[in-house]
């Protein structure tokens, strides 16, 4: 008995640091991708917005999910912390938190912010839905204060409330104007396709800790 403990603990090890999901649960993983126009896919066809396309990378991998997008343009910190509890519905295995750029754009005090985002931490803990927290970068044209302020934020929940941390959620996409709309802001269809690349280890990593897929 002793050896097929050993054995069973050895192979989820091995699960984990691989980042492999596949097989590891009895049923659809149910996640959200709550956030802004980043999320929502401003200006895309739905197939192209950052959590169908997730999803089918995830599916690929064979890791059975379903990601609903609860992603809205112009959402800002409050604007989420209003929705979350109706946004995000019971029976929810996790969330992939992605919030701030808006803050960011329009000059909100980062502590401001960061209180939004704890609240929001906070009350998908309460419910017993696990997160990955997408990180978020000050534009260079908020200055360097506001900037070191505000890029701490995501670092900081992180390891206050114990989740999951993908460090910049535009990373490979940010000032890369053949991934980018006309607008310079938001991710083209190439550019999501970054996006789903860059993030998606650190996605399967979160799945790997949601015990069994089951509530």
């Amino acid at each position: 008995m002793r050896f097929k403990a050993a054995f069973i603990h050895f192979i989820v090890i091995v699960a984990a640091l691989t980042g492999s999901t596949t097989g590891a649960f009895a049923r659809t993983l149910q996640l959200v991708g709550f956030g802004d126009s980043l999320m929502a896919g401003y200006q895309l066809a739905p197939g192209d917005a950052y959590p169908a396309k997730l999803e089918a990378a995830l599916k690929a991998k064979g890791i059975d999910v379903a990601i609903t997008n609860a992603g809205v343009s112009g959402d800002t910190t409050s604007a989420g912390l209003a929705r979350i509890d109706w946004s995000v519905p019971d029976g929810t295995d996790g969330v992939i938190l992605e919030l701030g750029a808006n803050d960011a754009l329009r000059g909100v005090p980062p502590q401001e912010t960061e209180r939004n985002l704890d609240a929001i931490l906070t009350r998908l803990k309460r419910r017993g839905i696990p997160v990955i927290l997408m990180g978020m970068m000050a534009p260079p044209n908020m200055g360097s204060e506001f900037g070191e302020k505000f890029n701490a934020i995501y670092p900081k929940l992180a390891e206050k409330h114990g989740v999951a941390l993908y460090a910049f959620f535009l990373d490979g996409v940010a000032a890369q104007a053949g991934l980018q709309l006309e607008d310079g802001m938001h991710p083209n269809p190439g550019g999501v396709d970054v996006m789903v690349e860059k993030s998606l280890t650190a996605v399967q990593a979160f799945l790997a800790t949601i015990s069994g897929g089951t509530k």
